[in-house]
């Protein structure tokens, strides 16, 4: 071998060795860290619920150990933290988006504000999937969806704004069902829904029943609050008695409205995902801590306690049903995009 061919190696060999040491491995990199879970939604809701309690045990699944918090980021139905980590985070595996999964489809019907493209995110998992249900307060007199339908005037429901659950559920079960309804929106969270109800401000909401039975449990078990209705293709286990949607549409059109328009976008309601750019081995690191967590009994028995609902999509399959939004029917797409 000759000295210049030597020297070339030599030099070749340095440059790696500087390379790996200005790119350590993800073990090192997250030692000693702080990740960040970004939630869009206020202290004492569903996501928050869950986020908090993934936190508590994310991180011993993570090598190196890092420290996990939660910063509630609440706003426009999730929409701000969605933006936020589109547009600002830093793509370091250190900042995770909590947000609603459903601004793909929002995105599609060219929804203002929406400043991102959900397919470019790095989705990491979503840890249940939602199902929509209806409650209301007993001293809104709204207890059966016969009554509902029955109102003289427009039942005021509260929502947390554009392309989130409890807005997009109420407009597509007024278009579908013919329901009298008046949406009330601007709470910043579900939390601040159910308070505007308790208080006569409103009757009552559409959303995820996965965040109704644990954070409104206490009126429910007491009565005070009913749930008149699901959005879901079955019924739940633990809404055997209560009607589906579906019963009362008229059309296979507003069937479909109600599968495409609530059904489907709650499979991935409760997205976790990095910023675009984050680098390809700390999103699957993510991903794997995020099923060894979802895996944990810790975590489970923490999840009991609490009475949270794990029913897990990987970051594989959420990306997948993201993309499915992408082909839809332009003729519903239509008709989804004069309703919402």
């Amino acid at each position: 071998m000759s000295k210049r061919v030597g020297g070339l190696i030599g030099a070749f060999l340095g440059l790696v060795l500087v390379a790996d040491s200005a790119h350590p491995s993800t073990h090192e990199f997250y030692k000693g860290k702080t990740i960040r879970i970004i939630v869009g939604a206020t202290p004492g809701g569903g996501f928050d619920t869950y986020s908090r309690a993934i936190a508590r045990h994310l991180g011993k699944h993570i090598p190196g150990g890092p420290t996990v918090i939660v910063e509630n980021m609440a706003g426009a139905g999730t929409l701000i933290a969605a933006n936020y980590t589109y547009k600002a985070a830093k793509p370091d595996g250190l900042s995770i988006g909590n947000f609603a999964g459903g601004f793909a489809l929002g995105q599609l019907l060219g929804l203002p504000g929406i400043e991102l493209d959900a397919r470019k995110f790095e989705v990491i998992a979503v840890p249940s999937r939602d199902s929509v249900a209806c409650a209301f307060t007993k001293a809104s007199g709204i207890t059966s969806m016969e009554r509902w339908l029955a109102a003289k005037a427009p039942v005021k429901l509260g929502s947390t704004g554009r392309n989130s659950p409890p807005e997009d559920s109420a407009k597509i079960l007024k278009a579908a069902l013919g329901l009298p309804i008046h949406l009330v929106s601007g709470y910043k969270g579900t939390a601040e829904i159910r308070l505007a109800a308790e208080s006569g401000e409103v009757a009552g909401g559409c959303w995820q029943w996965e965040s109704i039975k644990v954070t409104w449990r206490r009126a429910l078990d007491a009565g005070d609050v009913t749930v008149v209705v699901q959005a879901t293709s079955q019924p739940l286990p633990d809404l055997p008695t209560v009607p589906l949607a579906e019963r009362f549409a008229g059309t296979e059109e507003a069937r479909a409205l109600i599968r495409v328009g609530i059904q489907n976008p709650g499979t991935i309601t409760r997205l976790y995902a990095f910023p675009p750019g984050t680098p390809k081995d700390r999103v699957q690191i993510m991903r794997k801590a995020f099923q060894d967590t979802l895996k944990d009994p810790d975590f489970a028995a923490d999840a009991k306690r609490s009475k949270l609902e794990i029913d897990p999509t990987t970051g594989e399959e959420a990306e997948r049903i993201i993309g499915e939004f992408f082909k839809l029917d332009p003729a519903l797409l239509a008709k989804l995009k004069e309703i919402l």
